[in-house]
């Protein structure tokens, strides 16, 4: 049976073979934009899926809010999981981590870069599932200044020799770490990196008890069968044990009351699976996906898909009075309508299967260029897991069907007796389905071409808005605690640099905030107020070309000015704050040691975090000698050319021996601020543009065959002096109204979902009627584009031929 099916299926592919390689192309292509959409998504939904412990591990996070400010950030103070342990029966280990990003170490005279290097606790091994090549798990990092490394690092520093005992040093640390063990790389798929892992005992701030000091991630084992709920339900007790008594000291209020002033301090157990799919929460070492775009692009899958069954449905059903003979034929010859339905079906799932085995040569090709669009590593292991190939037979099969169903009925239910009579179009009842599957089509079409519009259109947004400052032609030099209290003469000697404009030392830089520090206003007793907090020079605000809105910056001929701070306006109005040259902030260290800092100058708002985040209240403090900490930024006079920055190099090791200087362009780095959107809005246009190609395949095989089915019609209206622009419009009428039905219900349902995804952005563009309007142009252009060389290749045929066609 299974094998008669086959051998009529061949026949009948091979007598429709031109619309049959249509079918079988835009259904591969179909395929495989699917397919490499769900590994995209597969991909990311694997994250930290490796782990043996990954439903006991939970970060902690930080919900916390002062005034209008609030933060949701996995923050949380030192002393927090040693206190877990020890309280919580249900807590079985914790593990904190403290991440430098890139970090100098030195082998000897030997200098090399490690990107990730990550203090953690001794149990880190013990939660996470990092396979340990040489070492013991319950040791290698038991003792301070030990240090495990990965495979590759080991590799890039000792060659071949064993690492193991090796000591080496760590940017401009005295003292030099032993490396107790070698780790496997990390995989691809963890929520942050580490090519060098260090004890975290090494650092001082591992014994710190200060409980409102929240600089470092804390993640905890939970004993087997104990729920997250549970250990939730202790954390506002353990709020008022150990941090009322801290609010009281600084604040003079109790905890209670505290809240009871609509401000928020509490902690939530966020499951180790979900870190990568959170983006709400702050302090990714990795950038975390939005599940809305993985929501997007699963659409833009089934989208796809459905285009691509909708063309074999359209060209299937066109074929009918090709066919309607040959259906007739076997009716009277004593087939039933559910063995021609089967036959069917097997013609479009034997299309089917070739598409597939054409997709997934498809994918194997466009795979390096789809990982280097996202800056991904997603991999199709065909063979490599005995479910995938069978998982994709399946699903050529429900392809198949679903895009072979409706044919199936409709051809099997053909009247022998009408259709043997020659009167096709009695017996095939047919237009009005195919048109509305096209202008389905045409829906889908519109939708993706609207929003990779609107996505490009925040994206451009976003790189091109106003900051409040200019991140153009500015150096930032990274770790300039390595030139130590040397910074000033460092500046002085970068200045002599006729192409340098200005040099300025800070803590932190746009796009790099390390401080969110808690304040309080002379005279407003009981009131909290948080501020990011920066602590820079007397040329910070000239390097970063900051506007000065009222009062004045750091002065070096007011020496009271180094107790002295400097707002943007989002303070004075947030804060509610009547006259600045009046008002003095509070620091809240303790009640001992307090200083009023007088407010001597504002600032206009600008952007020292990405424009997914609004402009919060922010303080610049003066930095003295003492802070060796932060960055060095340089400022061009123009476009800093590869000399200078050699230059710049040469001048910094005369200060920094042996730390090789570590920098960026700030305009590169805001950039890169939108890699996650640049790429999603990449991914976006080449599956809009497949999508619209795939549904201009389709719509170029129905032209063929309606012309075809034409011939004789156009021949006449030929003979009697039609011109061919008016033959045109009477193909392209039909095909220029189903576009413009199509748009008027892709227009409200793109401005549905673009409204609801614009959300994520707090600086977010208007929807504008001419990105609709573009939608509508692009539909329509294509569609036109596509029917065009058909028919006009039908009007230049002579009418005496065509006239003998039938």
């Amino acid at each position: 049976m299974l094998k008669n099916l086959l051998k009529h299926s061949l026949r009948a592919l091979k007598k429709q073979k031109g619309y049959v390689a249509i079918n079988i192309f835009g259904l591969s292509v179909g395929i495989a934009c699917s397919l490499l959409i769900t590994l995209f998504i597969l991909h990311q939904l694997s994250y930290d899926q490796y782990n043996l412990n990954k439903d006991r591990i939970f970060r902690m996070t930080l919900d916390g809010k002062i005034g209008e400010q609030v933060v949701n950030a996995a923050y949380t103070a030192s002393v927090i999981g040693p206190t877990m342990v020890a309280d919580f029966p249900e807590v079985d280990k914790f593990c904190r981590l403290n991440s430098f990003g890139e970090t100098i170490v030195k082998d000897g005279d030997r200098v090399f870069t490690v990107n990730d290097f990550v203090e953690v606790d001794s149990t880190f091994f013990q939660l996470f599932s990092i396979p340990l090549l040489k070492g013991s798990i319950h040791t290698v990092l038991a003792e301070p200044n030990t240090m495990v490394v990965s495979e590759s690092t080991a590799r890039i520093i000792f060659g071949n020799q064993d690492p193991i005992d090796k000591m080496v040093r760590v940017n401009t640390r005295e003292e030099p770490y032993k490396i107790t063990g070698v780790m496997a790389d990390f995989p691809e798929e963890t929520h942050f990196d580490a090519d060098i892992l260090t004890s975290f005992s090494s650092n001082q701030r591992s014994r710190d008890p200060e409980w409102m000091n929240n600089s470092f991630s804390t993640y905890l084992l939970l004993k087997p069968h104990t729920l997250a709920g549970t250990v939730e339900a202790k954390f506002p007790g353990m709020v008022e044990k150990y941090v009322g008594p801290r609010v009281q000291e600084l604040f003079g209020i109790s905890i209670s009351d505290f809240l009871t002033q609509g401000n928020r301090y509490s902690f939530h157990l966020q499951p180790l699976t979900r870190i990568h799919l959170d983006p709400s929460v702050e302090h990714e070492v990795k950038p975390a996906i939005d599940p809305k775009y993985l929501i997007i692009f699963g659409s833009i899958a089934i989208l796809i898909i459905v285009i691509a069954s909708i063309n074999f449905m359209n060209l299937s059903t066109a074929q009918a009075t090709k066919r309607a003979k040959e259906i007739g034929i076997k009716k009277v010859s004593g087939s039933s309508k559910g063995m021609l339905i089967a036959q069917f079906l097997a013609d479009s799932m034997l299309i089917s299967f070739i598409a597939l085995v054409v997709a997934i040569i498809l994918i194997y090709i466009a795979l390096p260029y789809f990982n280097n669009l996202l800056n991904a590593k997603v991999s199709f292991p065909l063979f490599s897991n005995f479910y995938t190939l069978p998982l994709l037979i399946l699903f050529a099969a429900v392809v198949g069907i679903l895009a072979g169903i409706y044919p199936a009925f409709y051809l099997s239910s053909f009247n022998p007796g009408t259709v043997l009579k020659g009167k096709i179009r009695d017996g095939v009842k047919n237009g009005k389905l195919r048109s509305g599957l096209v202008a389905v089509q045409f829906l889908i079409s519109i939708v993706l071409i609207i929003g990779t519009i609107i996505m490009y259109q925040q994206l451009n947004f976003m790189l091109n808005k106003d900051l409040g400052f200019t991140k153009d032609r500015l150096l930032v030099i990274e770790r300039a605690g390595a030139i130590g209290n040397q910074v000033n003469t460092f500046k002085e000697e970068l200045l002599k640099f006729p192409e340098i404009a200005s040099v300025s030392a800070s803590t932190a830089v746009p796009g790099h905030n390390n401080n969110n520090n808690g304040y309080m206003l002379e005279g407003r007793d009981g009131e909290t107020f948080l501020l990011q907090t920066n602590w820079v020079d007397y040329d910070f605000l000239e390097t970063y070309s900051i506007e000065l809105a009222d009062g004045r910056f750091f002065d070096r001929s007011h020496g009271s000015d180094e107790q002295a701070c400097f707002v943007n306006r989002k303070t004075i109005e947030e804060f509610g704050i009547a006259d600045f040259t009046q008002t003095r902030f509070i620091t809240m260290d303790s009640e001992e040691d307090r200083a009023h800092m007088p407010i001597i100058g504002v600032c206009n708002d600008f952007h020292f975090r990405s424009l997914h985040n609004r402009i919060n209240p922010y303080m610049i403090r003066f930095k003295n000698d003492g802070r060796f900490f932060g960055y060095v930024t340089v400022k061009f006079r123009s476009n800093a050319s590869a000399q200078l920055v050699k230059q710049i190099e040469d001048v910094w090791k005369r200060f920094a021996s042996n730390n090789p200087m570590q920098y960026f362009f700030m305009s590169d780095d805001f950039a890169h601020m939108y890699r996650i959107e640049r790429q999603n809005a990449r991914l976006s246009v080449v599956f809009a543009i497949l999508g619209i190609f795939i549904a201009a395949l389709g719509l170029f095989g129905l032209t063929s065959f309606t012309i075809e089915q034409r011939t004789k019609e156009v021949g006449v209206r030929k003979a009697l002096g039609a011109s061919g622009t008016s033959i045109f419009y009477l193909i392209s009428k039909e095909i220029v109204l189903l576009v413009c039905i199509a748009t008027l219900v892709a227009w409200p349902l793109i401005y549905f979902i673009a409204k609801n995804w614009l959300q994520n952005y707090y600086y977010r563009i208007h929807l504008e009627w001419f990105e609709f309007l573009a939608g509508f142009v692009v539909a329509l252009v294509m569609a036109l584009g596509t029917i065009s060389y058909k028919t006009m290749k039908s009007v230049k045929v002579n009418p005496a031929d065509t006239l003998r066609y039938e």
